[in-house]
């Protein structure tokens, strides 16, 4: 998850649109500006002029908390994907593969670990996976989550990026 880096206090609303998201922020404290009250463990700050070196340590451990903190979309028995206070109905190859993307979120899924998942009585063609995992990637994306292509290794499922996330 990226971390938005805000200049305070200029960019005042755009630190409470971003906490009302649950996306991590660093707020770049300006001059002799009174620094704010931090709001959760998604937010830190620092007072400029400040060494890059310090400012992307506090990136980092923002970055590191705000992983920790997301929440992992849930597959229940009836094929049921939820995320972010939406669903999407999956079919039963398409469950199965998500279920093998889920053990293993946001780490990389091998294709022979996607085609035993999918089809446990015997390996599918290559283009059979193919269509499988686009057709899942078109369903999930309205869930802002994205399957990614992890070139000679697998597949790889994570929180979509989002615009309002960079800064």
């Amino acid at each position: 998850m990226d971390v938005a880096l805000l200049r305070w206090p200029l960019e005042r609303d755009r630190r409470d649109e971003l906490r009302r998201e649950g996306r991590a922020r660093l707020l770049l404290v300006e001059g002799d500006v009174a620094p704010p009250t931090v709001a959760d463990e998604l937010e830190d700050w620092i007072r400029l002029p400040a060494d890059d070196a310090d400012v992307q340590a506090r990136v980092a451990v923002l970055a590191s908390r705000a992983q920790r903190s997301e929440p992992c979309p849930e597959l229940d028995a009836d094929g049921l994907l939820r995320f972010g206070g939406r669903w999407v109905s999956l079919p039963p190859v398409e469950a199965r593969l998500m279920g093998a993307l889920l053990g293993r979120y946001r780490a990389v899924v091998s294709r022979e670990a996607l085609a035993r998942a999918g089809w446990p009585n015997g390996s599918p063609g290559r283009n059979a996976l193919d269509v499988h995992m686009l057709r899942l990637r078109r369903r999930v994306a309205g869930l802002e989550l994205a399957i990614r292509t992890v070139r000679s290794r697998g597949y790889l499922l994570e929180r979509a990026a989002s615009e309002a996330a960079s800064g």
